[in-house]
Parts: structure tokens; sequence; C-alpha cells
């Protein structure tokens, strides 16, 4: 008779830890992160090209969408360099316990929030 139990924990039995939340967030903001670096250089990239391209790049960025995707860039910066942060302590040997584990990644989510809000300040009127 066939075994009707996954091989792997499957996403529908799993139980969601902060630990993992935080792990797969470093992971895709890492990405992110990467391809935002990416079009920054492009942007820069564009002030030889002259005013006029780069004057079409800062009115996106002062439209909702423009605005929105600058907090989303903070944010993942700053979620990024938190948790780059908690991994330096674990690479030191600290933070390993449960209860510590959580509580970082509780300030890993809730810091790069604070951070973000900061960060922006009063520097965008949405």
């Amino acid at each position: 008779m066939k075994d009707k139990n996954p091989l792997s924990p499957h996403i529908q039995i799993y139980n969601w830890h902060i630990s993992s939340l935080v792990s797969i967030s470093h992971r895709i903001t890492g990405i992110i992160n990467i391809i935002i670096v990416t079009l920054i250089c492009f942007w820069v990239a564009y002030l030889l090209l002259g005013n006029s391209n780069y004057e079409i790049i800062q009115k996106f960025f002062q439209t909702y969408i423009g605005k929105f995707l600058i907090v989303g860039i903070v944010w993942s910066f700053s979620f990024q360099i938190l948790s780059e942060i908690r991994h330096l302590f674990w690479d030191l040997g600290y933070g390993f316990e449960l209860k510590t584990s959580n509580i970082t990644g509780l300030l890993v989510i809730f810091g790069s929030l604070f951070l973000t809000i900061i960060i922006l300040g009063k520097s965008l009127t949405l």
C-alpha cells in the first residue's frame, strides 16, 4: 500500500515561524536589491545623456507609483541591513536560542518599518 504522507514538509502542513519568514524575506530582498542597484546605475547613466532624460525619471518619482517604489526600496534596504546584522551575530555564535531568534526576527521586521519611516520622514508627502 502506498504511503499517503508527503516526502517533505508541504506548505499546507508546515507551521510558519518568524525565522522562516525573515529568512525567505532576506533572500527575496537580496535579489530585489541587486535589481535596484542595477536600475540606479542606469538612472545615473541617464545623467550623461542630458537633463531631459533625467527629468523624465525625476517626474516618475513624483507620481504615486514612483513614491510607492521609493518607499519599497528604502524598506527593502532597511530590511536587508537589519537582517545582515542579525546574520553577523549568528556568525559570531550568538542568538541561536529559540526565544532570541524570535525576538531578533521581530526586531528585523518592525525595525525595518521603523527605519523606513525615520529615513523618509517628511520628505514624501503623498
